[in-house]
């Protein structure tokens, strides 16, 4: 009853962190289900995709309204994401083997090769971000074919790790598409709703899904909460500072993974 308490209280923490960076959501809330609410691993991949899902969409509408939102990105970049993600959660995630073998000697468990490659880009994406480039006042000039590419590859990822992809979608857009950050968070906040809502739906397919919509629902709507704060403070945040502060958040965050599944595999 405790752990699940301190569990409810994290998800604020959920919330308030995909409020101000536009991203980090899933990263939370997966270990925060595992831990504070005893689930699977990857029963909670799903649960994350209907909170983050669910959370980000009230976030896109208050963009919307803000008129932060590149319509045209949001659509290069979701379309393909959302038959990328499906297709991901319906055939590759079941096909993958328990045990995934890299020549003889070079052998990962599923669940810890998913985890260090998504902890691996995690740490490539927040690197330009840290370092820091000149903020434009307007985007770069669309460019379909590489925001498509961008799409199919997120959502793949997406799919994998029942995360909606912001730690990636923000540097894509800014670094590539030199999308202000701040538009950069917006448009994937519609983004992400997009990629979760459609990995969910994705696994209401399955037959065998039993949720717990007590846990579910109480979980987003405190989460929600989080993303109003968040959103507060995202608009008082100078935008330099917001883009390094994403890429320290997302950094940390990798290396935390990559070490935690380290120390899993050597056990």
């Amino acid at each position: 009853m405790v752990l699940e308490i301190i569990g409810y209280f994290s998800a604020l923490f959920v919330g308030l962190v995909l409020g101000t960076l536009g991203g980090g959501g899933s990263i939370l809330a997966v270990p925060i289900l595992v831990v504070f609410f005893q689930l699977e691993p990857q029963n909670a991949t799903v649960y994350s995709l209907f909170i983050v899902g669910v959370t980000s969409l009230y976030g896109a509408i208050q963009h919307f309204k803000s008129k932060l939102i590149h319509p045209k990105n949001a659509l290069l970049f979701g379309i393909p994401a959302v038959i990328s993600i499906s297709l991901t959660r319906l055939i590759v995630v079941p096909a993958l083997p328990p045990v995934i073998h890299f020549g003889e000697h070079i052998v990962f468990e599923r669940n810890t090769f998913i985890m260090s490659l998504f902890a691996i880009l995690m740490i490539l994406a927040s690197v330009p971000m840290i370092r820091g480039q000149k903020e434009l006042t307007t985007a770069r000039k669309n460019r379909p074919t590489i925001l498509v590419i961008f799409g199919l590859i997120i959502g793949l990822i997406s799919g994998l790790v029942g995360a909606g992809g912001g730690f990636m979608i923000i540097p894509s857009l800014s670094i590539f598409m030199k999308v202000p950050i701040k538009n950069a968070i917006a448009t994937s906040i519609v983004i992400i709703a997009i990629n979760s809502l459609s990995g969910f739906t994705a696994e209401l397919f399955k037959p065998d899904l039993v949720l717990d919509w007590t846990l579910l629902l109480g979980f987003t709507l405190i989460a929600t909460g989080g993303l109003i704060i968040g959103l507060k403070i995202n608009h008082k945040i100078q935008s330099v500072k917001l883009k390094k502060g994403f890429g320290i958040f997302v950094l940390l965050i990798g290396v935390a993974i990559l070490i935690t599944e380290a120390l899993a595999a050597s056990k």
